[in-house]
């Protein structure tokens, strides 16, 4: 009968951490073990699905185990020659794909001649373009200045003469009317000029009466004091007049 700890449980086993054992008789025995067991599933692997399987294992001490589902050498050979086959194979796509950049760089390379040629044809192209109609359009601009001012008007027709004449008329219209411009300012500004100068001329006249009002009440006031000096000074003289005597006894008459 189960106990009732152990009932409905699954024994599992636990995980074993992969990591050198650093016990040497533990080692061994885990060594001996794994090897077993790998090279009975080397050879479960050839019977079961008629592999050629070869394996090689060297212990800590240098001992040599090995399992081959036919001849060891044979296979051995036949590895060696797929490694060389594979690495061959492998050589040869790197050279190809270096080949490959190599075609890429010259293809660009003659790509960056050819437009660097083009640009440089176009550029000469396009300068002696535009020289070349910087001189007709001065040419044509000293030509149409010349006929402005009436000259080389010989080789001119009626009608380059009526265009003349009209560009003549327009430009005077423009003269004129920038000179009513200039003495329309130029008067404005000589009114204000009479107006500043008419207005300080005003405030001179205005500070000239006052100073002139300022004066007249000084001098009467001056002519006050005066006044007032002169009667004070009679009076101190009519007071001096007076007799202060002293009699002892009866008055008597004063002749």
């Amino acid at each position: 009968m189960d106990s009732p700890t152990n009932h409905g449980r699954k024994m599992v086993k636990g995980k074993i951490e992969i990591k050198r054992i650093d016990n040497p008789t533990s080692r061994q025995v885990t060594f001996s073990k794994r090897r077993k067991g790998l090279l009975k599933k080397a050879h479960e692997l050839s019977v079961l699905c008629d592999a050629q399987v070869a394996a090689i294992v060297f212990s800590q001490k240098g001992k040599l185990y090995e399992y081959a589902s036919s001849d060891m050498k044979k296979m051995m050979e036949r590895c060696e020659l797929h490694r060389r086959e594979y690495f061959h194979e492998e050589r040869l796509q790197k050279e190809q794909q270096v080949q490959d950049l190599k075609d890429e760089i010259t293809i660009m390379v003659n790509s960056i001649e050819l437009l660097q040629r083009h640009c440089r044809l176009v550029s000469d192209i396009s300068i002696d373009n535009a020289i070349g109609d910087s001189i007709y359009a001065y040419e044509g601009d000293n030509m149409h200045l010349r006929r402005l001012m009436g000259e080389d008007l010989d080789t001119c027709s009626v009608e380059e003469l009526k265009e003349i004449t009209i560009q003549i008329e327009k430009s005077l219209t423009i003269v004129r009317s920038r000179k009513a411009k200039l003495n329309e300012d130029e008067v404005g500004k000589l009114k204000a000029e009479i107006a500043g100068k008419r207005e300080l001329l005003n405030e001179r006249t205005r500070l000239h009466e006052m100073f002139e009002e300022k004066t007249l009440w000084m001098q009467s006031r001056n002519l006050e004091s005066e006044k007032n000096a002169s009667s004070s000074a009679c009076e101190n003289m009519h007071i001096s007049n007076v007799e202060t005597d002293l009699f002892i006894g009866l008055p008597r008459s004063r002749v």
